[in-house]
């Protein structure tokens, strides 16, 4: 079962959608609840990398009504981001004065490793420390692995060092192992001005949307088809159905619209910067944050970066040699922009 509800007050939109799901199956009053949101980098929510807190706000507010006190909310910014500032930019320290909800840095808490037939993952004790996690990513694309929504928003939940292990394996396969090991009690999924670009944002495209439900691979599923993808063309959700951790949203599936007179117009065909500049990257395991930093960059130069070389990037490349890289992966190369990660307008004036 899905719900949909289309509007422009954020707040409300959610907490009716998740009044009209069928959460209540899942959730029970006593529970400690944590709240996962998007904030990958600091910035705020209206560029389209990063959840709303009105969306978070609604949550705690449904939350609250269903007798829950237990509550706080949970993020680990990307690699070499401050996940505080990320709080206080994307505008959520109001609801910790307002709700008295607390904002948990994960990056300064414990961890342990859990084991799966996949991989070992390391992951952040107080996103497993809890009865019901409401994984609250923002629909947008992602420049290495198309989509980015629920289950990859868990990568989130673990350490710098294994953000950076995730991209020597390839993503897919440990962001379904994540997913396995650590589990999403409900899904609220920000598709108010996801970036269809890539995660970085920058060229939000507004649909003011918000999609609940309980199975991360069957709201991914959905999410991906709303943006011009099939469920198969993202790999981690086709590994994760195999493994049993869900199935595709399918015609069959129950699916609620609330106020779908406000629904938007279908946006499907909008042009991915990503896709467009990837003729011009040899990437080999290069992290997320090094990767959108490159893509913004050339994205920005319009695509005339003063070089006839294919751009390198990636911890594949640590000990190699060639003509042109970016970031600290690539030393060994004739140029190279220094950086771990180096910023778009590093990337810029070095090359």
């Amino acid at each position: 079962m899905l719900v949909i509800n289309y509007g422009t007050d954020w707040a409300a939109m959610t907490r009716d959608a998740l009044a009209s799901s069928d959460i209540e199956k899942y959730l029970k009053p006593h529970y400690k609840v944590v709240i996962k949101p998007n904030l990958v980098t600091p910035q705020p929510p209206g560029n389209g990398a990063t959840t709303h807190p009105e969306v978070v706000e609604g949550i705690i507010l449904f939350l609250k009504e269903f007798g829950i006190t237990n509550i706080s909310i949970i993020e680990s910014s990307a690699i070499g981001y401050d996940t505080k500032k990320a709080y206080a930019i994307a505008g959520y320290e109001p609801l910790q004065k307002r709700y008295g909800v607390p904002l948990i840095d994960l990056k300064n808490s414990s961890s342990k490793k859990l084991t799966h037939d996949l991989c070992t993952i390391e992951i952040y004790e107080k996103a497993l420390e809890t009865d019901f996690l409401i994984n609250v990513p923002v629909l947008k694309a992602h420049c290495q692995t198309r989509l980015t929504c629920n289950m990859k928003n868990l990568k989130g939940c673990i350490t710098e060092k294994e953000m950076r292990n995730f991209h020597t394996m390839g993503l897919h396969k440990p962001i379904a192992a994540l997913n396995a090991l650590l589990k999403t009690g409900y899904c609220v999924v920000d598709g108010i001005c996801g970036d269809l670009s890539f995660e970085e944002g920058g060229t939000p495209l507004t649909a003011n949307r918000v999609i609940v439900g309980q199975n991360p691979i069957t709201v991914d599923s959905f999410c991906a088809e709303l943006i011009g993808y099939k469920p198969d063309d993202i790999d981690y959700l086709s590994i994760g159905k195999k493994m049993g951790l869900g199935n595709y949203f399918s015609n069959e599936a129950k699916i609620i619209e609330l106020n779908s007179d406000k629904k938007p117009i279908n946006s499907n065909k909008i042009k991915r910067i990503s896709e467009r500049c990837t003729a011009l990257i040899e990437e080999d395991a290069a992290c997320s944050v090094c990767y959108a930093a490159l893509v913004r960059a050339l994205h920005r130069s319009g695509r005339q970066l003063p070089t006839d070389k294919k751009i390198h990037i990636g911890q594949g490349f640590i000990n190699k040699t060639g003509a042109v890289g970016v970031g600290n992966c690539t030393r060994r190369f004739e140029k190279y922009v220094p950086g771990c990660p180096p910023s778009a307008a590093d990337i810029i004036s070095g090359l």
